[in-house]
């Protein structure tokens, strides 16, 4: 059984004294790809620390988190991934993460869609799927996507928590899928709906670790071994053995982000 884990910040400080055993859970749980979402200009070099050590693992993507926009700094910001992003396109997998986020700070929300427009476009000029971040604030991220969609365009909206209305019209934008993580074992999560009700060649599997660690880890720290979990909720819930959730989400995975088939 494979498993990918299409968001993963396992890059970040929190796994600075443990990482390779974090690496070797990972394989243990049959998870062996790991996509590594960038956030902003500081965060590049572990992006590619990680790319460097695990190359056979670990794909990185580029792109400027929503809840590090800011007036001062986008331009620099923004400037700082271009120019990675430029320098070695065919070493990232997507754009992202991008999106919109209104739980910390509404005021940037201006700033938020500059951005996202901008870096949709780099998508579409390097034929990268986007990796969209969204926190209250779908129906400004349905205004941007009604926006910039075109054929040209493909991503995944992850860290999916919306409706099965939500994920429905996320679909229909085209090449489009959900990212479902640890929120799905949760008692009040709300997925089950939508996962019981959306087309399963549109899901994906993630962590988003070291944040949202599924049951039976909830309020510690997540990590990319623990998609297993998700994957057996979603097994559950489409009343399939987990081995052909491993089996679609992967293809899923692998199609979205033209991986090479292993």
């Amino acid at each position: 059984m494979r498993l990918i884990d299409t968001h993963t910040h396992l890059y970040q400080p929190k796994f600075d004294g443990d990482r390779a055993e974090a690496i070797a859970r990972c394989l243990e749980a049959g998870v062996d790809t790991l996509l590594l979402p960038n956030i902003d200009a500081e965060s590049i070099p572990r992006v590619r620390s990680m790319m460097a050590e695990w190359p056979a693992m670990c794909r990185g993507m580029m792109g400027l988190h929503p809840c590090h926009v800011a007036a001062d700094s986008l331009e620099t910001e923004l400037g700082a991934i271009e120019a990675e992003l430029r320098a070695r396109p065919d070493e990232y997998v997507a754009v992202g993460e991008i999106g919109v986020d209104l739980y910390w700070d509404k005021s940037t929300l201006g700033l938020q869609q500059e951005a996202f427009r901008r870096q949709v476009a780099w998508a579409k000029a390097f034929d990268l799927p986007v990796v969209i971040h969204v926190r209250e604030a779908f129906p400004e991220l349905f205004a941007l996507l009604d926006e910039v969609n075109d054929d040209a365009l493909r991503g995944v909206v992850h860290c999916f928590t919306g409706t099965l209305a939500d994920a429905e019209r996320i679909v229909e934008y085209g090449d489009f899928y959900l990212g479902i993580g640890g929120v799905a074992t949760y008692k009040n999560g709300g997925l089950e709906p939508t996962l019981r009700g959306v087309r399963r060649d549109r899901v994906v599997l993630e962590t988003d670790s070291p944040y949202l660690a599924p049951v039976p880890f909830r309020g510690k720290r997540n990590e990319s071994a623990y998609v297993a979990h998700v994957a057996q909720q979603v097994a559950d819930w489409w009343e399939v053995p987990v081995a052909e959730v491993a089996e679609v989400t992967t293809a899923n995975a692998e199609r979205l982000f033209r991986l090479k088939t292993k």
